[in-house]
């Protein structure tokens, strides 16, 4: 997975994703419920950090495999959807399956 530009970004979005899924899930109804903010504040930080690096990912990728415009604005927006990363993922496989080079 981590051979191509489009299998590391999936790897990173399957990352990106399970930390928006932990602070979504785990953080914030300990935040609300058990009155424990300190774990918004440690998970929100990791996840924001991994958030930059998919962005960063994104860009790399984009400038490899000279996607059309839309990959990089559909990657970008399913960030910010719980589970949209792995939604998008069989997608960007069969990109990759159909532009690899042998």
């Amino acid at each position: 997975m981590l051979n191509t530009p489009i299998g590391k970004l999936r790897f990173m979005g399957y990352f990106e994703g399970f930390s928006l899924l932990i602070l979504v899930g785990l953080a914030m109804p300990l935040k609300y419920w058990f009155g424990f903010p300190e774990a918004v504040t440690l998970v929100g930080s990791i996840h924001g950090f991994l958030f930059v690096i998919y962005c960063l990912v994104i860009a790399y990728v984009t400038y490899k495999t000279r996607w059309k415009w839309y990959w990089p604005i559909l990657s970008f927006i399913v960030a910010f959807i719980p589970f949209g990363n792995l939604a998008l993922d069989p997608k960007l496989k069969r990109y990759e399956l159909s532009h690899q080079t042998t």
